[in-house]
């Protein structure tokens, strides 16, 4: 186990290196690291590592959304306004309506095996984009119009729609129904994220005001209930419903508003922990990835993926109409929310191990989601932030 560690750490870091020599972003080197060292090739990462890698790859998710909400002002995401909201479910439902018109006639699949395929790959990778939308902030571009605390919020919550509503798709392909209530879950369960996250960082705040600690004691005390709450998300979630990585992200908020320069050293040190998180993360889904079912897909599932795409960027375009955000920067946002695979990786072989009809095909447009768009994404965010965001100067704590 420890070398399989070692492996994976120093394989994706140098081969996150050698991408970024290339100009490419470094994620790329960290997928294809895993998988050539995963089971489908040269299978060396001990069993063990893989037995616990959904829990590993949600430690590292826990890291990167508590140093978003370290970073994520109020007063910029109130600029934005109705954006933000719109931008947490009308992508995503731009997308599944962009799968149920496309995936029967490509790969002649049921509306209902449609839908599921939709809900798996309609989540955008809060992994790809909160890092790179954190380094849009320190760099000042697109801050004037809080555009990258605009795309960081909306990514968070993404994933707590499209997850509830691939449940009630899988629900229903097992014969059950789906209800007005199922829906309901959604709004509660970032609700109570919400409530949970920032009675927390509220209490933590007013600890760390009272009792002088080491920030790096803050840093294990914010990891430590940050993990308290996401195992309560998943303890209650027979009796309501609750996200824990809204309410990490809560934390984090209450934290920066309450006490502004303790977080921003907080950060600093997530940002540290980020270096270490980022390569297992990224190593550990490209271990996921059986590359027999991606070559068996075919050229049909690459243009259904394209085609999804569009309709996503179409769903980003109608959230940004009668804003201030300029066509260039629009433009950018709907780059910015293309990129797939921490949710993908997690939910793609679900129908699969549910025995539904659907699942290779599933699992094989979630693997191609991934490949595809995660790497892309991030090479276009970029490619073009400089481009077409305006700039100005980051304010410094």
């Amino acid at each position: 186990m420890l070398l399989s560690i070692a492996l994976i750490l120093m394989a994706g870091m140098s081969a996150g290196w050698i991408c970024k020599k290339l100009r490419l972003p470094s994620l790329i080197g960290m997928l294809f690291t895993g998988i050539i060292l995963g089971p489908y090739v040269l299978n060396l990462i001990d069993g063990t590592i893989l037995g616990i890698s959904p829990e590993l790859r949600r430690i590292a998710l826990i890291i990167i959304l508590a140093r978003a909400g370290l970073s994520l002002d109020l007063n910029d995401l109130k600029k934005v306004g109705r954006p933000a909201v719109l931008m947490c479910f009308v992508p995503a439902c731009f997308e599944i309506a962009g799968m149920l018109l496309l995936a029967p006639p490509l790969l002649g699949i049921s509306m209902l095996d449609a839908a599921i395929m939709g809900a798996v790959v309609a989540a955008v990778s809060p992994a790809v984009i909160v890092p790179k939308m954190l380094k849009l902030m320190e760099e000042g571009y697109g801050t004037d119009k809080s555009i990258p605390q605009l795309i960081l919020a909306g990514a968070s919550v993404d994933d707590v729609f499209v997850i509830v509503i691939f449940t009630a798709f899988t629900g229903l392909a097992q014969g059950g129904s789906v209800s007005a209530a199922s829906f309901g879950q959604i709004p509660i369960s970032i609700v109570l994220g919400v409530i949970v996250g920032g009675i927390a960082g509220a209490l933590l705040a007013k600890y760390f005001e009272k009792v002088h600690i080491r920030d790096t004691v803050k840093v294990v005390l914010i990891l430590c209930l940050s993990f308290i709450l996401v195992t309560l998300e998943d303890d209650l979630k027979n009796v309501v419903p609750f996200s824990g990585l809204i309410a990490v992200m809560c934390l984090g908020i209450l934290l920066q508003r309450r006490r502004s320069a303790v977080a921003g050293r907080l950060s600093a040190k997530f940002s540290k922990l980020w270096v270490a998180a980022e390569i297992l993360l990224f190593v550990l889904v490209g271990a996921t990835v059986d590359l027999n079912y991606a070559v068996s897909a075919g050229g049909a599932a690459v243009l259904l993926i394209f085609g999804a795409l569009v309709f996503r960027m179409a769903g980003v375009f109608v959230c940004l109409i009668k804003t201030r955000i300029s066509w260039r920067e629009r433009l950018f946002c709907m780059i910015a929310y293309t990129p797939k695979a921490t949710v993908q990786a997690a939910i793609g072989g679900v129908p699969l191990a549910m025995g539904l009809p659907c699942g290779n095909i599933v699992l094989t447009v979630a693997v191609l989601a991934i490949l595809i768009t995660a790497p892309l994404g991030a090479f276009f965010i970029d490619l073009t932030y400089k481009r077409l965001l305006s700039h100005c100067l980051p304010d410094r704590q």
